[in-house]
């Protein structure tokens, strides 16, 4: 049986370890259109400083993504202590996120009004609708300030988002069974932590916990391993222009006029690659996928001498609600989440711009996203100095967005599918955006696939 992998992210490359660790005589090939691997997971190392072109790391609250890191013969590298401390821009200032009841009774973040309000959400009716927004969600249970403060400048970090169009249930599957199982987010997390003290398994919540890992060359360190481990199976520079299907085979049309056969295609590309790539074969699948949307993002990376820097930067970063209408979504203190990310001397800076809301924004040029970031930073921070590094990444379509109607949208895919027998898709537009979400998918689907070799 051969098996074509269309993407080599990081869902096509583990896909292909985790089959090739199953049978390594297996007649499996991945094609990658761009001249690397990775996709987003993308390290630049330049001047003494180490940017991540994309993703920064990934939390190891998953056993499996750590257990791949393992096989590869790699160390994670988990996040500095700092990177507890996060912050907040609200009103002119940066306010710390409150980690315990105690320092959340004392912040200054949200008035006495709107703390008060989300410990009413005890008691807060549930919700009625199948599939409701992330912004309704909030709002119903913790009110409109808490909303705007805490709830909406998350998702502009997780997914650069709008919450008014995100689903509860696609992008925080754990939170929406919460709360229809317990009622109440707050007796949910009362009862969790009152059954791990029990079992010895520490404190949980309804968030996804975990620390912020990488590695200490950077998170392309895992894409490298994977690529040394799968040699001449993967194939970079070579893009597929279309698939059809002749007989019991898929015929892949490459983009240099070549022609593959294979019994099993996986597409793990973005979906609006996969819907330009099966127009053909299927024009109703094709529809579906490119009805998940992606906004651009930009991230810029900055560096500065540490005694240019009047804002204490030992801690994680801040995001900025859209209220606050600055113009960037957020700053991560890199060099404070991780060693090895500035000279001695020197902070590194990573700032996102774009996203749902301000797509625009993140196509400038790179020296008008410079500008932006820096006239940004002056105001939140008070750094009024140029950056002795400055490096851009632009991300045309950066991250899907589980909009309300997701969960419909990949019942219609997954029955558009099932149309073809050997025709898969994976990857990080459909069932979770993330790094360990990728990996998980992969490994399962690696089974399935092996089950019917």
């Amino acid at each position: 049986m051969s098996i074509t992998i269309v993407g080599g992210g990081i869902s096509g490359l583990s896909l292909a370890y985790f089959l090739m660790e199953k049978d390594p005589a297996l007649d499996l090939r991945v094609l990658e259109s761009e001249d690397r691997p990775g996709g987003k997971i993308s390290t630049d190392r330049a001047d003494g400083f180490l940017c991540e072109r994309g993703v920064n790391g990934f939390l190891d609250n998953k056993p499996l993504t750590l257990e791949l890191a393992r096989r590869l013969s790699l160390t994670p590298l988990r996040s500095n202590d700092a990177a507890r401390k996060r912050f907040i821009y609200s009103r002119g200032r940066l306010h710390r996120l409150p980690e315990s009841p105690q320092a959340f009774l004392l912040s200054g973040l949200l008035s006495p009004c709107g703390r008060g309000r989300i410990i009413y959400e005890m008691v807060s009716p549930r919700g009625k609708e199948e599939d409701e927004t992330l912004a309704s969600f909030a709002k119903r249970r913790l009110g409109k300030e808490a909303y705007e403060k805490l709830i909406d400048p998350m998702a502009s970090g997780i997914y650069a988002g709008d919450p008014e169009m995100l689903s509860l249930k696609s992008c925080f599957p754990r939170i929406y069974e919460l709360e229809k199982r317990y009622g109440s987010l707050i007796r949910a997390m009362l009862k969790l932590q009152k059954q791990a003290k029990k079992s010895g398994k520490g404190v949980v919540g309804p968030g996804p916990g975990g620390t912020l890992t990488s590695f200490h060359e950077g998170m392309e360190t895992v894409i490298a391993s994977l690529r040394a481990a799968l040699g001449r199976r993967l194939i970079l520079s070579k893009g597929v222009r279309s698939i059809d299907r002749t007989g019991k085979q898929y015929r892949l049309l490459l983009d240099d006029g070549g022609v593959m056969e294979s019994d099993s295609v996986i597409l793990a590309c973005p979906a609006h690659a996969a819907s330009e790539i099966l127009r053909d074969l299927d024009r109703t699948l094709s529809d579906r996928l490119s009805g998940i949307p992606y906004p651009a993002v930009s991230v810029a990376c900055l560096g500065f001498r540490l005694e240019d820097i009047p804002h204490n930067v030992n801690g994680f970063g801040f995001l900025v609600p859209a209220t606050e209408r600055r113009r960037i979504l957020g700053t991560l203190w890199d060099s404070s989440i991780f060693p090895n990310r500035a000279p001695e001397g020197y902070v590194l800076m990573r700032t996102m711009v774009g996203g749902a809301r301000a797509s625009g924004l993140a196509m400038e040029d790179e020296g008008k996203i410079t500008d932006i970031v820096l006239d940004e930073l002056k105001e939140i921070m008070g750094i009024d100095v140029k950056p002795d590094f400055v490096r851009v990444y632009r991300h045309e379509k950066a991250i899907p967005q589980y909009n309300v109607g997701h969960a419909a949208l990949l019942q219609e895919i997954d029955g558009a599918v099932s149309r073809h027998p050997g025709l898969y898709l994976t990857g990080n537009a459909y069932r979770g955006i993330g790094v360990n979400d990728c990996v998980e998918n992969s490994y399962r689907l690696a089974g399935e696939l092996h089950s019917k070799i």
